[in-house]
């Protein structure tokens, strides 16, 4: 069976893993329930990829959901955050009991954590369990995402505020550590499954930071205000400062032309990384159809979210700009009848991202890949050689971001 097993999950016990989920109340029927409850995107979205990927994929997702469960429990300080997160990587390290943790947690959450996150944290060993019986590269590429994701969190919620970060660099670095790792851990997911990705791999990490901080940017600008009401701002100050706007002021109540200007220049850098998602779309196998969807599914739902808030910098609420459902299932439509004709999915795109403005490639980097080779070659993985990346296959007119 080769490669394409090689990322499913070992046999335990003399027992497969297709014959444990048959059994009541397995660990892998057990994440299956628990997914919707925590994440009606990924609850779609997952179930399109290949029967191998999806339970490595879903208990990646879980994992990292319980890192953020941490990191946003308001009931923590940061000094406790940080401490609960670094035990929640010695868990998922197998150093540390997940049941010990679990209970610990259980006692500290608070009423404002969500009710399925408080389940998810308290069943963390079932999730652990799972993690454990993926093969030895499924596992290092999810050790890798949660112990960058746990280190890379609390140096941004020690200095959260209303003043929003200092500049564009650190918005980059904080979609890096809440976002960029999850996309360089599905390419070695992507790439242990399949030996035809495989052969993409250099490519695809190059372009994995970005397609994830399209998404992440997106979710930031949707949920702003959402975020403020907690006292939280991942906006940058430079860049509204070149706009005469202290974010510090911001309020729903009150709007600016000025604001405006510079949410426009924000959507405009995460369009210009959504069509790096799509040139990394475009670079995984037409026959691997399921990846494919998977990918694209999220996103076509990012570019029409970032239409929306570019014609409604009023909103006040990310209900305000949040995609219909006839919007979502036309797309999911459009893009699972094309999925295999890179020319059709081109153009969908071009009419989806009509009118958004796009940021120029000095303004957009490709980040996150000197941070994955850096973590790479301190576990003593092979770190795969760097080749230049021709990005954004658009049509001239609408070319992505350079490389450089």
């Amino acid at each position: 069976m080769g490669l394409r097993a090689s990322i499913g999950v070992e046999r335990v016990g003399g027992m497969s893993q297709s014959m444990r989920s048959d059994m009541p109340d397995s660990d892998e029927n057990y994440q299956d329930r628990i997914l919707p409850k925590v994440s009606r995107t990924f609850a779609l979205t997952i179930p399109q990829l290949p029967p191998a990927l999806r339970g490595p994929v879903t208990s990646a997702y879980l994992l990292c959901r319980i890192a953020d469960t941490i990191e946003d429990e308001p009931a923590l300080s940061p000094a406790e955050t940080l401490a609960y997160l670094q035990r929640f990587k010695a868990v998922v390290s197998a150093n540390a009991d997940p049941s010990a943790l679990a209970s610990d947690l259980a006692r500290r959450l608070s009423t404002q954590t969500l009710e399925a996150e408080r389940e998810l944290v308290s069943n963390m060993d079932r999730v652990v369990r799972m993690t454990a019986q993926l093969n030895p590269s499924g596992r290092a590429a999810i050790g890798r995402c949660v112990r960058l994701m746990c280190d890379g969190m609390p140096q941004f919620q020690l200095s959260t505020s209303l003043q929003g970060l200092t500049s564009a660099s650190d918005l980059d670095d904080y979609c890096y550590y809440v976002a960029g790792v999850v996309g360089e851990m599905l390419v070695e997911l992507f790439c242990g499954y399949s030996p035809a990705v495989a052969q993409q791999r250099e490519a695809l990490y190059e372009l994995a930071t970005s397609f994830a901080q399209g998404l992440q940017m997106t979710n930031i600008l949707k949920d702003q205000w959402e975020d403020r009401s907690r006292g939280a701002c991942w906006l940058p100050r430079d860049i509204f400062a070149r706009h005469g706007v202290d974010i510090a002021r911001l309020t729903p109540e009150r709007y600016d032309e000025r604001y405006a200007a510079g949410l426009r220049e924000l959507v405009g850098i995460a369009h210009a990384h959504l069509r790096n998602a799509l040139t990394f779309t475009l670079l995984i196998p037409e026959k691997e159809t399921g990846i494919r969807r998977f990918c694209l599914w999220a996103i076509g739902q990012a570019v029409l979210t970032l239409r929306k808030i570019d014609t409604n910098p009023r909103f006040v609420s990310g209900a305000q700009v949040k995609v219909t459902r006839r919007a979502v299932t036309v797309t999911r439509l459009l893009t699972s009848a094309t999925v295999g004709n890179n020319w059709m999915l081109k153009r969908l795109f071009e009419r989806a991202a009509r009118g958004l403005p796009l940021a120029s490639g000095s303004e957009v980097k490709l980040t996150g890949t000197a941070r994955m080779r850096a973590a790479m070659e301190e576990e003593g993985t092979p770190v795969p050689p760097l080749v230049p990346i021709r990005t954004g296959a658009l049509r001239p007119d609408l070319k992505g971001i350079n490389a450089s």
